[in-house]
Formats: structure tokens, C-alpha cells, sequence
């Protein structure tokens, strides 16, 4: 059988990806607080077959609420189990953070989750990296070394929860009067340098068994903590030499770690604005977005070594500017600034294709994101996406409906779930309690 991609689709604050996004024509101002919107928008995804949706979690809001909505769900947890009880199919990736987060509650929550979803969830383990959401606790960021350290810790301690209610223990015999096997539910007493718990969860397993691990990170420390405990990496890379050679790094991790380097997927962001033409949606991005980008002009000249001045927007470079222009060492995103420089576009053009975005942008029609997930594909620089839409009411239809077909028509995309549980989905191998494997 021919290998197909895996696609999930990111949902977020109930608007979209791009400041203004909140203001667009047709938006309900009120679905940041509307589980009936994350419904819908969840229901679309699931129409097209996705194989999960992700939400991302950032527990703080740092930013110009002035102006703009927090960029996170209300809680995630919640806002999965709404999506659960009205959905089928489609997985359910949730960011829970393991920095800031006791192992038992972790566990509890998300296996509760898959139970209720009947095995479609995923735990998204992270370390968090923000000195805001630190404080929200009353804590300093530890290092990474300590932040990885615990995570691992938690990670085992959680998977180990998750197994303590073996997986025939739950007879609930009512001719025998027998509802459990007492001696197959135990206490797993288990502890390390930062985090223990005496167990068991009291919770029996779901129709996969437990929940999935996803991460999301780049350094080595990822590398090492995704490729011994992780299924799937929600990862970033602005070119298929970055892409693959962090999908390779993360397969190395799997391979030291004694797993096969195939039982871990690394799926990429790309941020989606589609429309008929390339100029509706450049259009629609520079009426949304185009408060900031006089700030971002600056940062733009940045990238490429110039000095740009906002009151010049609307002029392309010129011949001296691009022949001075350099793309910064520093900013993977720049090479890519300076190819759209050289296309002859304005600078708020060049900032409207989404140039400094935190992943690959498509502006236009949907066949430019079918031929950029296909190449990505094909060259090994991903095993799937994870799909950011600028406008999350009517963006998700409008990839289901115009990306999905092309990719299908290709044979780059499933036509139907073949299984029901998110671990099915993703091609995952079975797994209740703790991988033995990287236990040794």
C-alpha cells in the first residue's frame, strides 16, 4: 500500500492565526467562549478525515488584549471533552504541561478523556519554555536539563498510572456480582527525583487502551524525551533540509531508545489562507492583519539586512535594496522573505504572505497547499501536517473541501478512517501501562 500523509488541524482561540482574525466578515466577536463554535469547526476537520485535532495550550496571556483576543482555548481539557461527545471519528490532541503539572492529575484527566472519547485522545507532554506561565505559578522556569529531567519522570509515572487498572481487571458481572478483578488493580508505588505517586488510578482502559504521547520541541533534549516516549512530534521547520533533518533526528531517538524509528511521525506546521486567487488572499490578510505591520516592516528589515520605513508599505523594493539584501543567518524564515522580495511585490505585500509567520504560509488556492504538502511529503521532510488556518470559521471548510480532494485524487490521503482510535489512526502500536522497551 502505497504510504499516505497524516493531517491534524489546529484549533485555537475560535478565530484564526492572524491578528484581526477575530473582526472578519461573518465571525461571531463571542466564539472565544462558544464550545458550540469548537464543535463546529471540530465537526468540519472530522468531515474531511483528518486524523486528529491539536490544542495547543499556553496557560497566560502576554500580549495586546487591547486589540486582540488571548491565543489559546478557554482549557483545553474542556474544550475536549465538548468535541468528544459530539464527534466520531477524528482524534484529539490536548498540550498538558509537565513542568507545571502533578503526574496523578495528568494521568487522571487524560485517561478520563480517552474513556469518554472511546481511545481517540492524545497527550501533548511538554515542558513549557515561558516565563510568564512560570509565574502564573508562583515559580521560576527551571533550566531545560531539569525540565527535561522531570519530564521524563512524569511521562513513566503517568504511563505507569495508566496501567496500574490491568486491562482485564473490569469484569462489572452482574450474574456473578463480581464488578473487578481487586487483585489486578495495584497500587505502582513509584518515585524518582522529582515527582511519585502511590497509585493505582482507578480508571479502566479506553478501546485503545491509554492515550497517545505527542511533543512538541526541537533541541536534543526533545530529540532524546520525544524518541523514547512520544508516538508523534508537533514540530516547526521552514525548509525540507530542516524538516528532515529533524525527522531524522527524532528517528535516531526512537532507534537509541531500543523502538523501531517508524513508530514515531514528525508533522509539521503550515498556516493556510486559501481563496480563489493569490491577491483575495493577500487582500483578506492585509485587511485583517495590516494594523501591525508597520511594526513588522522593521522586523522584516531585520531579516534581510535593510532599513525599511513603514511609510513605504506600498512600494516594492528597490534595485539597490535587493541587491544589498542578505537573509539573516539567524531567522530560517528570511531565504524565503528575500524570494518574495525579488517577486516584485510591496512590502506590505511581502508581509501579507506571511514571511515572519511561525510556519510556512499558503496565500491562494488550494492546490499551491496541496503541492507543498506533497513535496514536503514525498521528499521525507514530514510524515504529516498539522494545518493552521488564518480564519478558523470557514478556513477549516475551505481546506477540507479544496486541499483534501487534491490530495486524495493524488493518493497522498485517505479516503476514510480505517479504525476508530486515534492510535489506529496514526498507525501507532498497541501499548497499556509502560513501553518495556525503553524501560531497560
Amino acid at each position: 500500500m502505497t504510504k499516505q500523509m497524516l493531517i491534524g488541524m489546529h484549533l485555537g482561540n475560535g478565530y484564526g492565526t492572524i491578528p484581526g482574525s477575530w473582526r472578519a466578515p461573518g465571525m461571531d466577536p463571542t466564539n472565544y467562549t462558544s464550545f458550540d463554535a469548537k464543535v463546529r469547526q471540530a465537526q468540519a476537520a472530522e468531515r474531511g478525515k483528518l486524523q486528529f485535532l491539536f490544542f495547543p495550550d499556553g496557560p497566560s496571556h502576554v500580549g495586546d488584549l487591547d486589540n486582540e483576543p488571548p491565543g489559546f482555548n478557554l482549557d483545553v481539557m474542556v474544550t475536549l471533552a465538548a468535541v468528544a461527545r459530539e464527534t466520531s471519528r477524528i482524534g484529539m490532541v490536548a498540550t498538558g504541561s509537565t513542568t507545571f503539572n502533578e503526574p496523578f492529575n495528568v494521568a487522571r484527566h487524560f485517561k478520563a478523556l480517552d474513556v469518554l472519547s472511546h481511545g481517540r485522545t492524545g497527550w501533548n507532554a511538554v515542558t513549557s519554555s515561558a516565563e510568564d506561565v512560570a509565574a502564573n505559578y508562583g515559580r521560576q522556569l527551571p533550566p531545560s536539563h531539569e525540565r527535561y529531567g522531570r519530564a521524563h519522570e512524569v511521562v513513566h509515572l503517568v504511563q505507569a498510572l495508566w496501567g496500574s487498572w490491568e486491562q482485564s481487571a473490569w469484569t462489572h458481572d452482574q450474574e456473578s456480582g463480581r464488578y473487578a478483578h481487586a487483585d489486578q488493580v495495584a497500587p505502582i508505588n513509584l518515585g524518582g527525583q522529582y515527582v511519585a505517586s502511590r497509585g493505582p488510578l482507578y480508571i479502566p482502559p479506553s478501546e485503545q487502551g491509554q492515550p497517545v504521547i505527542f511533543h512538541a520541541g526541537g533541541s536534543p533534549n526533545a530529540h532524546q524525551f520525544a524518541g523514547r516516549w512520544a508516538n508523534a512530534v508537533i514540530g516547526s521547520a521552514f525548509s525540507i533540509d530542516d524538516a528532515r533533518a529533524q525527522r531524522e533526528a527524532f528517528r535516531e531517538g526512537a532507534e537509541r531508545a531500543g523502538r523501531n524509528p517508524d513508530e514515531i511521525k514528525f508533522i509539521v506546521g503550515l498556516m493556510t489562507s486559501l481563496a480563489p486567487t493569490k491577491r483575495e488572499s493577500l487582500d483578506r490578510r492585509i485587511s485583517l492583519s495590516g494594523r501591525v505591520f508597520g511594526q513588522r516592516a522593521s522586523y522584516l528589515g531585520h531579516m534581510l539586512g535593510l532599513h525599511l520605513d513603514a511609510k513605504n508599505l506600498d512600494r516594492p523594493l528597490a534595485p539597490e535594496q535587493l541587491a544589498a539584501a542578505r537573509p539573516s543567518p539567524a531567522d530560517p524564515r528570511s531565504v524565503h522573505a528575500l524570494e518574495v522580495a525579488h517577486q516584485g511585490w510591496t512590502v506590505r505585500d511581502i508581509l501579507a504572505h506571511g514571511v515572519i509567520d511561525y510556519h510556512p504560509v499558503i496565500t491562494g488556492p488550494a492546490v499551491e497547499a496541496a503541492n507543498h504538502m506533497q513535496e514536503w511529503f514525498e521528499a521525507d521532510a514530514a510524515d504529516g501536517f498539522w494545518i493552521l488556518p488564518d480564519l478558523e470559521e470557514g478556513g477549516v471548510d475551505d481546506f477540507v473541501d479544496g486541499v483534501v480532494p487534491i490530495l486524495q485524487d493524488r493518493g497522498l490521503f485517505h479516503h476514510d478512517y480505517e479504525g476508530t482510535t486515534l492510535r489506529e489512526h496514526l498507525g501507532a502500536p498497541a501499548q497499556y501501562g509502560v513501553d518495556p522497551r525503553v524501560t531497560q
